[in-house]
């Protein structure tokens, strides 16, 4: 038996060698660097959009070298709970406060953020919120901190604010399908994938709806520390999930019917 497991063991350990040797220089790179990773959150922010991926990130930090900001406007605990928000036009902003108020921590505020490597958006609810209160701040850093960014990432209604902020513009963007005709409303000249699990254009990855975000991390860290990396691997089996690897898997689409339901209100495009 020792025998036996030793020979597995040798073999795993192989396996895992030869996959560090298919990977691309920016992939070792990647793997020796420190990533400086941010996750941006406000009032109704979506719990499984910064969960989710943040989830596979922090099973991959006992490996490799990676910081986290939670950036905010404010340092200080940020409730995920719906805040008043009006639902329609002309009635009062609804209330759901009675509903639970997870709370994450804010480390960092849009002044004094470190410098990143990659940063995330997430959706939720909040969105409209900080829209209907005409608070741009998330847009303002976000068109800040751009150019010094190797990627940007959004989860779920986070690609509106990607969108408001000009930096969708010329490029494909998807985003939660139950909202399709809302999201896409934002941005100008934004090609809107209505099928799609999630896109990558530049830069830029956004997915669609809450736990797409899981999937579409599993791809974007696949991109950066390789295909057959088997850190993530072992991450992946270790959180038991099984990523969605298609972009173009997209059920969703079909069932809140965004090709003829709203889907060509926005000033974006719509491919064909």
């Amino acid at each position: 038996m020792r025998a036996f497991l030793a020979a597995v063991g040798g073999l795993l350990l192989s396996s895992a060698w030869l996959a560090l040797g298919q990977n691309t220089p920016e992939n070792e790179f990647n793997r020796r660097r420190t990533l400086s990773f941010g996750i941006i959150i406000f009032p109704g922010w979506e719990p499984l959009d910064v969960f989710g991926p943040l989830e596979i990130l922090f099973s991959l930090s006992a490996t490799y070298k990676i910081t986290l900001s939670i950036i905010a406007k404010e340092t200080g605990p940020v409730s995920a709970g719906y805040p008043p928000h009006i639902m329609v036009p002309g009635q009062p902003p609804a209330d759901y406060s009675y509903m639970l108020q997870p709370k994450l921590v804010a480390t960092h505020t849009f002044r004094d953020a470190p410098a990143l490597d990659v940063l995330l958006v997430p959706g939720g609810v909040g969105t409209m919120a900080l829209e209907q209160a005409n608070d741009t701040s998330i847009e303002t850093f976000l068109r800040n901190r751009f150019e010094s960014l190797d990627y940007l990432l959004s989860v779920c209604t986070g690609s509106a604010l990607l969108a408001t902020s000009g930096l969708l513009d010329g490029r494909r963007a998807t985003t939660n399908k139950a909202l399709w005709g809302l999201v896409t409303n934002h941005g100008e000249n934004v090609t809107w994938v209505p099928s799609a699990r999630w896109t990558h254009d530049g830069k830029i990855w956004t997915s669609s709806g809450v736990a797409s975000g899981i999937d579409m991390m599993y791809a974007f860290l696949k991109h950066l520390y390789g295909e057959t990396d088997p850190v993530l691997i072992a991450a992946m089996n270790g959180i038991e999930y099984a990523p969605h690897t298609d972009p173009d898997w997209d059920p969703f689409s079909i069932v809140h019917n965004v090709r003829t339901c709203n889907s060509l209100l926005g000033r974006g495009q719509q491919p064909s």
